[in-house]
């Protein structure tokens, strides 16, 4: 009766951790009862509901017990916050790793150019951007990095009473633009080495047993050299340089030694004289003649479409239209078409992923007879033996580019210059961003705007004539039972959801998406690569074409029936699925009698960009 009577008025109160509301009456009843107990306190009147509401004695032990129960949900809540974050924060590095290992493997040995703008180079950010520089060092990455003075010499003849001048994208440096330039290359050169030098914390791997610096070694040198622009249609550039020659072969033995090779946009002519060089042409002259895997250009801005949304991807045939729609409008544009249509740019044959070589035609360009090499690892032949420096870089600056009047247009011109040239990837990242450079190679769509030379090259919707192409891919596949045998009308009537590759006139690989809206997903059937070309990666181009097809049209999932290719697929994102999962329509016409696997992968959200804000 007293337990019944004193337990129906003790309110209950939260557990913080559970987050849900729990009876502490027999909490209360014991601590109260075995105190009293203990204590040979008498319990007079608690036979009555009325005096046990009136006791204070017991209303005191409520409230002790009360406080400790509270306390201690706090204290045990918190233990319990502590160790989910924990094991939230374990558990997103190990996402981490798992999600970057391709790219630490794709990365790995590869030589990268990074132009760092003179906007970020005279900005806070540098610093911690040439962290990530030297973290990525780490990971096996060989890095040469030329960084832009042009913000420093503008800044020093300022101060000097000096006026900076420019005709073109060119600067006309006299003498006092030349001191400007010698000192701001030197400033930034040592701003550069000082802030890779130090390395990681050595507190942080303490505890591996590694007690030694892991500073990173960076080598700088005349690797450049250059010749006098001169007087160019009545206008002396003074002591303003155009690269000669890249030394390659000097600085492949410092990256060789592990080191962050340094050049330069001061180079060295003939005679021993000091010219200043265009940054962005010492830059893609060096990517060029390095034979980098990627050009990375750092700048202070990101590169937008006519709406503001960020333009992640760029073919190269999408960013030299973009080039010449404006080429009236800007001097670089102009100078980017006139290189590349009077074939000064020095662009050689591209080799397909089996070794062929075919040369590229975008616009009015083609490659023809003219096929210049680099010779001996240093500067540039035009395949008469002679050097020539129109084979050399890409030079962008001058008003038009700091005025930005046409946004990042000269950056874009300098990337499709590249990759005409056989740099594969040119990624412009804009640096105000943390973390920018390792976001854009460790995510799948990064943060910057890529322009590649190579993605989705030859793929096109399918047109009547490639019929008897596709269905010589398909035949062998369908007689082994690997794809489902489809005749000539079914193959007719699907055409317009086949998608092909085309090289040298020829279909070397097929896919077909067949589009279900009202589920929001898509079938892919029927991809067949030829024989020759099987292991280069013309499967992954072309199942990433479909797929980004795929979510352009709204298609949020894609799926696929398969019987014995159900490995290759899983590696690239597909998961088993119940056939219940598959679209009704679809679900009618399958024959059950294959015993097919049904595999669906949920797709990333369009990227709708499509021109420039310009």
């Amino acid at each position: 009766m007293v337990a019944a009577s004193v337990a129906s008025h003790c309110f209950q109160i939260p557990v913080f951790g559970e987050n849900k509301l729990i009876p502490i009456r027999r909490k209360v009843l014991g601590v109260f009862f075995n105190d009293s107990v203990k204590n040979g306190w008498e319990l007079p009147g608690l036979s009555v509901i009325n005096e046990a509401k009136k006791s204070k004695r017991f209303q005191v032990y409520c409230h002790s017990v009360i406080s400790n129960v509270v306390e201690e949900s706090h204290t045990s809540s918190s233990i319990i916050d502590d160790a989910n974050l924990v094991k939230k924060e374990d558990d997103q590095i190990v996402r981490w790793f798992h999600e970057a290992w391709p790219y630490f493997l794709a990365h790995r040995g590869s030589t990268f150019v990074v132009v760092i703008s003179g906007e970020i180079v005279a900005s806070p950010l540098l610093g911690s951007i040439l962290q990530d520089i030297s973290l990525l060092h780490g990971l096996g990455i060989r890095f040469i990095l030329v960084p832009g003075t042009h913000v420093l010499i503008d800044k020093l003849l300022t101060e000097r009473g000096c006026q900076p001048k420019y005709v073109g994208q060119y600067r006309i440096t006299d003498p006092q633009s030349l001191d400007a330039a010698m000192e701001a290359a030197g400033r930034i050169r040592l701003t550069v080495e000082a802030k890779l030098s130090p390395g990681p914390s050595v507190c942080s791997i303490r505890r591996h047993g590694q007690w030694h610096d892991f500073g990173v070694s960076v080598a700088s040198g005349n690797f450049l050299a250059a010749k006098r622009r001169g007087v160019v249609e009545g206008v002396d550039y003074g002591s303003t340089g155009e690269v000669k020659k890249i030394d390659v072969l000097r600085i492949r033995e410092r990256l060789d030694k592990d080191c962050i090779v340094v050049l330069s946009n001061v180079g060295y002519s003939s005679t021993g004289e000091d010219l200043n060089c265009n940054t962005y042409e010492v830059a893609t002259a060096c990517a060029l003649a390095v034979e980098a895997e990627k050009l990375i250009c750092i700048v202070d801005g990101p590169i937008l479409d006519e709406s503001g949304r960020l333009i992640r991807f760029l073919s190269l045939e999408d960013a030299d239209l973009l080039i010449r729609k404006r080429a009236e409008q800007s001097e670089i544009a102009a100078n980017y078409v006139k290189a590349v249509d009077e074939g000064d740019s020095g662009i050689p044959e591209n080799l397909d992923s089996n070794g062929s070589s075919h040369s590229v035609q975008i616009g009015k360009y083609s490659s023809g007879d003219y096929n210049p090499t680099f010779q001996n690892g240093v500067g540039f032949d035009n395949g008469n033996g002679l050097w020539s420096r129109e084979q050399g870089g890409f030079a962008i600056g001058g008003e038009e580019r700091q005025s930005r009047s046409n946004s990042y247009l000269s950056e874009l011109a300098a990337a499709a210059f590249v990759c005409r040239g056989g740099v594969q990837r040119v990624h412009l990242v804009d640096g105000t961003i943390s973390g920018a450079l390792l976001l854009e190679l460790f995510k799948r769509d990064g943060v910057g705007t890529m322009v590649a030379s190579d993605v989705y090259e030859g793929t096109r919707m399918a047109r009547e004539m490639d019929l008897p192409g596709i269905k010589q891919l398909l035949q062998p596949l369908e007689e082994s039972g690997t794809l489902v045998r489809r005749t000539n009308k079914e193959l007719l009537e699907a055409l317009d959801s086949f998608i092909v590759v085309e090289r040298d006139g020829s279909i070397i690989a097929c896919a077909a998406l067949f589009p279900f809206f009202k589920e929001k997903c898509g079938e892919i059937a029927a991809i067949a690569v030829s024989p020759e070309c099987r292991g280069h990666g013309q499967g992954d181009k072309l199942l990433d074409y479909i797929e980004n097809k795929a979510s352009s049209i709204g298609l949020q999932k894609v799926f696929l029936l398969t019987t014995r290719t159900a490995d290759w697929f899983v590696k690239r994102g597909f998961s088993e699925c119940s056939i219940d999962l598959i679209p009704e329509a679809r679900r009618k016409r399958i024959n059950l009698s294959r015993r097919s696997k049904y595999y669906m992968k949920v797709l990333l959200p369009p990227d709708r960009s499509s021109s420039l804000v310009l």
